[in-house]
C-alpha cells in the first residue's frame, strides 16, 4: 500500500490549527504547534496562500483560513438540499412581500437558481429554476460574492459584462459595493441587469459560518423602490427569511 503523501499530511495539519481557532496564527506559532522546522512550515503556507487556502494579515503576519478552501468545504450543501430546508421560508417570504422570491448558489462564476416562487398573484410568469444569472449584476450574486473575495477578486480580473446602462462594470465600484454589503448584511440592484426590475437578497450561511446560498425579492422598480432606495420593509423581510434558513441549516447564532 503507497505512504501518505507527508506534505500534504503537513499542510492538512496546518489547516486544522487554523480552522479550529477563532485568533490567526504566526509562522512561529504554527511551526512549535506542529514540532516542524520554521522553513518547512513556510514553504507549506507559501503553497497554501498561492491557491488561496490561507490567507496572510498584511499587517500582524499573521495566518487564517482562506475563502477558496471555504467555499470547497461548502460543497456538501448542494442546491438540491439547499432548496429543500427553505421551500417554507420562501413560500412565506412570496406571500409576506407579494413579489416573486428567488433561491440562488454559485456556480462556476455565476448564480444558479435553484428555487423560484412566483408572484402570488394571477400575472404571467415564467419558471426560472435552472437559470444561470450574472454575479456582478444581480443582487444574489452580490450577497455571495461579498462573503467570498476569493471569487469576486477572480471575477474582477475578467471583463464585467453590461446588460443595461446601470450595470456595475468597473471593479473597484463593484468590490467597494461589496465591502458595503459584507457591513450591511445584504445587497441590492436596481435595474443593472434588466431595465424596470428591482431585485434586493441576504445570504444564507450554514453551520461553518460559509455563505452556501442566497435569497431575492425581485419586481418591478416602481413597486420595490421608494426613490432611490429599495423600500425598508422588503430589506427587514429578505433579511428575516435568510436568518430563519440559515437557522435551519445549523448557523449560530440567530
Amino acid at each position: 500500500m503507497p505512504k501518505p503523501i507527508q506534505s500534504i499530511e503537513r499542510a492538512s495539519a496546518i489547516l486544522r490549527l487554523l480552522s479550529g481557532r477563532t485568533r490567526r496564527l504566526g509562522l512561529v506559532e504554527l511551526a512549535g504547534e506542529l514540532g516542524l522546522p520554521k522553513g518547512t512550515v513556510y514553504g507549506i503556507l507559501r503553497t497554501l496562500l498561492s491557491v488561496g487556502f490561507v490567507e496572510q494579515d498584511p499587517e500582524s503576519g499573521k495566518y487564517r483560513m482562506g475563502a477558496a478552501l471555504l467555499h470547497l468545504g461548502s460543497s456538501y450543501l448542494d442546491g438540491n438540499e439547499l432548496r429543500t430546508r427553505a421551500l417554507n421560508w420562501s413560500d412565506w417570504l412570496a406571500a409576506r412581500s407579494n413579489e416573486s422570491v428567488r433561491l440562488g448558489t454559485m456556480h462556476d462564476g455565476q448564480v444558479l437558481v435553484v428555487h423560484h416562487v412566483f408572484r402570488p398573484d394571477d400575472s404571467p410568469q415564467a419558471l426560472e429554476v435552472g437559470a444561470l444569472l450574472p454575479a456582478h449584476a444581480t443582487s444574489m450574486g452580490k450577497a455571495l460574492l461579498a462573503h467570498h473575495p476569493y471569487l469576486a477578486a477572480e471575477l474582477t480580473k475578467k471583463e464585467l459584462t453590461r446588460f443595461t446602462p446601470a450595470t456595475i462594470t468597473d471593479p473597484q465600484r463593484l468590490l467597494a459595493e461589496l465591502e458595503q454589503v459584507r457591513v450591511d448584511g445584504w445587497a441590492s440592484e436596481m435595474e443593472e441587469l434588466i431595465q424596470g426590475e428591482a431585485s434586493c437578497a441576504a445570504p444564507v450561511h450554514d453551520r461553518m459560518g460559509v455563505a452556501v446560498g442566497a435569497i431575492a425579492i425581485s419586481g418591478p422598480i416602481e413597486r420595490l423602490c421608494e426613490g432611490s432606495q429599495i423600500r425598508s420593509d422588503l430589506v427587514s423581510y429578505v433579511r428575516e427569511g435568510a436568518r430563519t434558513i440559515s437557522r435551519d441549516l445549523g448557523a449560530v447564532p440567530w
